[in-house]
């Protein structure tokens, strides 16, 4: 069993909404006081437990001039605001000790009433199903939900989100259980790139090129023509939250159509492969390549393979990592001759030792391919491949033929 989010629009009405901006408003609050009893605390030399700061911010704030107006929402929102408060300065905590995995963790921050995107989070004494369809919530009422497909199970609690858009959402976290596939003879290298979203290549010989659709430069010119026109409105105005909403509307449109694309092309990736290799790229160094962020970002190579990732772990295939240091792009997949240097600029390239011509990503997704092999199959786990040498200093590229980061280059 695995928890898993099942999001879901949900229409409120005028009433209900402003119920909703309520419970936004006192989640938000009891959040900021956790934090600053919390630092009051330190500086004070005093230690408090996590159950004081809830007792403080909660039971005994509703009982002054200042905070009784949290009694006015449901207790069950605000004390799983403080718990988001308790596990925000665990992670700090933890990061700084390397207990935790991922990148750095900073000090937990003040939430703001001009963000765009509100939430609150509640268990299942706050809110339950009711047999006509409706999500029943504390001191809201009864919600229409728009269902696109059944829960699986009981949900163990509900997330209720205000969008940019102006859209609400309810996301229920549920587990579900793994639903194997009948087991295939076929493993497939993933190499992602910016011209195509990937090209694969598999063990019998079969060659996929997954098209890269650009949700967002489609929308470029509509949305620089919005910017400009919410640059014009005066700041606070109500035809500047207009034009703002409708920026909001077209990136949830992109974000919206990109994560479906994903969603589908990393479902037909684990139903015709048993095992899948991909690289173990450093994203977050790439996207400091301002010439290329924008289109790494478009492409969402990060979603595409955390989707691949969770779908094979569902339907009970694996999914191998290779290093990030393997020159998958220059290397010949046919002798293993490596090229000093590979730009972007250059898609295709003959091997020098052989004369073979390649197809840039698709010689990258066979040695891709043929690495995550010889790692699985190696039964001590170690490394079987030799040294990486190192390149000439003209070198514009990565390895692996991606861009260089500036934070954490790709290797020669």
């Amino acid at each position: 069993m695995a928890l898993a989010r099942y999001r879901y629009r949900i229409e409120p009405t005028a009433q209900q909404r402003a119920m909703l901006a309520r419970i936004f408003g006192c989640a938000r609050t009891v959040f900021n006081d956790a934090i600053r009893c919390r630092d009051d605390a330190h500086k004070a030399g005093e230690k408090v437990s996590n159950t004081e700061v809830q007792r403080r911010v909660i039971t005994l704030a509703k009982r002054t001039a200042e905070r009784e107006w949290l009694a006015q929402v449901p207790s069950v929102a605000l004390v799983q605001s403080v718990q988001d408060s308790h596990r925000a300065y665990r992670n700090w905590f933890d990061s700084m000790a390397k207990r935790r995995k991922g990148g750095l963790v900073g000090r937990p921050r003040l939430k703001s009433r001009k963000d765009n995107r509100q939430s609150f989070r509640l268990t299942r004494n706050g809110f339950s199903l009711h047999p006509n369809g409706t999500l029943f919530l504390a001191k809201v009422g009864e919600v229409r939900v728009r269902w696109s497909r059944d829960l699986p199970c009981a949900a163990s609690s509900v997330t209720i989100i205000r969008e940019p858009d102006g859209h609400y959402y309810a996301s229920f976290v549920v587990e579900r259980s793994a639903e194997p596939l009948s087991a295939l003879d076929q493993e497939s290298g993933v190499d992602v790139g910016l011209t195509r979203l990937a090209t694969t290549a598999d063990t019998n010989g079969g060659r996929i090129d997954i098209v890269n659709p650009k949700h967002l430069r489609r929308k470029q010119r509509k949305l620089a023509r919005l910017e400009r026109e919410k640059s014009r409105r005066v700041k606070g105005s109500a035809n500047r939250d207009k034009t703002r909403r409708k920026v909001a509307v077209q990136h949830a449109k992109v974000a919206r159509a990109r994560r479906d694309y994903h969603h589908k092309r990393a479902l037909d990736l684990v139903r015709e492969n048993q095992v899948i290799h991909v690289e173990d790229l450093n994203i977050t160094g790439m996207v400091a390549n301002r010439r290329l962020a924008r289109a790494i970002h478009d492409a969402g190579w990060a979603q595409f393979l955390r989707l691949i990732t969770e779908k094979a772990n569902h339907y009970g295939r694996s999914v191998q990592k290779v290093s990030r240091w393997l020159p998958s792009s220059k290397t010949c997949s046919q002798c293993g001759h490596l090229m000093e240097s590979m730009p972007l600029q250059i898609r295709e390239w003959t091997c020098p030792a052989c004369g073979v011509l390649h197809d840039r990503d698709y010689n990258a997704a066979l040695n891709i391919l043929a690495a995550g092999r010889a790692e699985r199959e190696n039964a001590c786990g170690t490394d079987v491949r030799p040294p990486t040498p190192k390149v000439a200093v003209g070198d514009e590229a990565g390895s692996s033929g991606k861009p260089r980061g500036t934070t954490a280059p790709q290797a020669a």
